[in-house]
């Protein structure tokens, strides 16, 4: 049986009433879903097609369209689910590896939802951020293990290179090629103007986008794309990508199909060829190796920028993290099991790695245990969804958030899990010049603008309910939070009380 006789997942529903045959959703769509028939006179729809992006409802001038997922499925089955039997069915047509993007939505547990944030009340009152300083800037990079004073008894302040946020969160590692120039140039703008990062991820960095070096992280990954000696001089860090949430133990793949003409020669390579990240880097098999090319970059950037190294949150985090920290980088990214990307393969996407909740506060508390905790700042990611999402990570221990989906959902993404076909209606993860002229880097900055504007001010009333006034304060401060529905197992790991105790 093939799967082209499985009816499709999703139903375009059109209002003959209402519809005036304008053919904007046919012009809209990406897909190819709708189109008019001249013998009818009416617009038809080709549903096998349809990826629910919502793009022909939005902009239907007469709200003729509704999307609405299809209730002719299997037989019931809890073992055998409606999409297990899919996936099987396509596999058997197909013979390939099934692929998947934007993060993992199986019904696993959410630990955020989980923890709540405890408030002052009486004997150590709430603070007004309105009318009383609040101080959200964070630092990354080693701090000294104490204060040292020099001959006069002033303060020495030679730190190691720092990297100086406005406020704690930053935007996560998504490359040129996966996803469009205007959503690069969107995250740039607006990394530049609310004084933030923002990370090129693996595939090298727009010519174009240089002059915003001082809000940059650029990446090093095992391809090795775009790497040369002006882009690493380029940013403000360097980040080396071990792993990443979405896909533990996985390299990367950008299909040929995206690799074009600006993508192509930032890269630096072929156009049309598949960009293959390796899963391990080459030059790489141990912490000794990983020091060595911690200090080859520094070496090549003259000691002035802090270097990031990257992994995915699997169970052995804790140590993992531990030998990081002795390899001479200045931060530690880790990526929870719930991070998006552009494509990954659907078992591993979602069988593999862990929480990033339990995986930062096991690896804070271990580097506190080693006294090494101030040799390295923590950056955590992996379905960071809100202010709320943020405050609770820096209280597990986290110097700062990297986001990524929340902010491609700013841009319009409308998570339809489509991002490897390079037919994004909403122009975010393409490289068609129609489909990627859809996003008005300019909206697209502003939109990035506000939502960290808004994430700001409710960082700011949160810290100030716990009586907290700084960041610094902040962070690693487990007494402010406490667990429901959670066991004891689960409660030691993340160094919180139950609620009530």
């Amino acid at each position: 049986m093939s799967i082209e006789y499985i009816f499709p997942e999703f139903e375009v529903v059109r209002r003959p009433d209402r519809c005036i045959t304008c053919r904007v959703c046919e012009r809209q769509c990406a897909n190819e879903v709708h189109r008019y028939d001249e013998t009818s006179g009416t617009m038809i729809s080709d549903e096998s097609k349809c990826v629910d992006c919502m793009r022909c409802v939005s902009l239907c001038p007469t709200h003729a369209l509704k999307i609405v997922k299809s209730d002719c499925t299997f037989r019931d089955n809890a073992n055998w689910q409606n999409d297990t039997i899919k996936e099987i069915h396509k596999q058997a047509n197909s013979g390939g590896v099934l692929l998947s993007s934007m993060g993992n939505p199986k019904p696993l547990p959410v630990y955020w939802d989980k923890i709540l944030i405890n408030a002052s009340q009486v004997t150590n009152p709430p603070i007004d951020p309105l009318r009383e300083p609040m101080e959200t800037r964070v630092f990354l990079g080693k701090k000294p293990k104490k204060v040292a004073l020099d001959s006069n008894g002033k303060i020495k302040c030679d730190l190691p290179p720092q990297l100086e946020l406005s406020m704690p969160v930053m935007f996560s590692a998504m490359s040129y090629g996966s996803i469009s120039y205007n959503a690069h140039a969107s995250l740039a703008r607006a990394a530049s103007k609310l004084g933030i990062f923002y990370n090129t991820g693996e595939g090298g960095l727009h010519e174009d986008f240089y002059c915003y070096g001082d809000n940059t992280i650029v990446q090093v990954a095992s391809g090795r794309f775009g790497v040369h000696e002006k882009y690493l001089s380029a940013g403000a860090a360097i980040e080396i990508k071990m792993g990443q949430g979405a896909k533990p133990g996985i390299g990367g793949h950008l299909p040929g199909t995206k690799i074009v003409g600006d993508v192509s020669r930032t890269r630096m390579i072929p156009e049309g060829s598949d960009a293959i990240s390796p899963a391990p880097h080459h030059d790489i098999y141990s912490i000794e190796d990983l020091r060595q090319l911690v200090f080859s970059l520094k070496e090549a950037t003259e000691y002035k920028k802090p270097v990031i190294v990257k992994v995915a949150a699997v169970h052995n985090i804790a140590a993992i993290a531990s030998g990081i920290a002795r390899s001479g980088a200045d931060i530690i990214a880790i990526d929870g099991f719930r991070g998006g990307t552009g494509a990954a393969p659907t078992r591993t996407r979602d069988n593999v790695g862990i929480p990033i909740e339990l995986a930062l506060a096991a690896v804070d508390q271990r580097l506190r245990e080693e006294g090494i905790r101030g040799d390295v700042s923590l950056v955590v990611g992996g379905s960071i969804r809100s202010a709320s999402d943020v405050v609770k990570a820096i209280a597990l221990g986290a110097d700062a958030c990297y986001i990524a989906t929340a902010a491609v959902l700013a841009l319009g993404c409308h998570l339809c899990r489509n991002c490897q076909s390079g037919k994004c209606n909403w122009g975010i993860a393409s490289q068609r010049p129609d489909l990627v002229k859809r996003l008005n880097p300019e909206i697209g900055t502003e939109r990035l603008i506000n939502l960290m504007t808004a994430w700001n001010h409710e960082i700011k009333e949160l810290m100030g309910g716990m009586g907290i006034n700084s960041i610094e304060a902040l962070c690693g401060n487990r007494l402010m939070l406490r667990g429901v529905g959670l066991n004891e197992k689960e409660l030691k790991i993340l160094g919180i009380s139950h609620a009530g105790e």
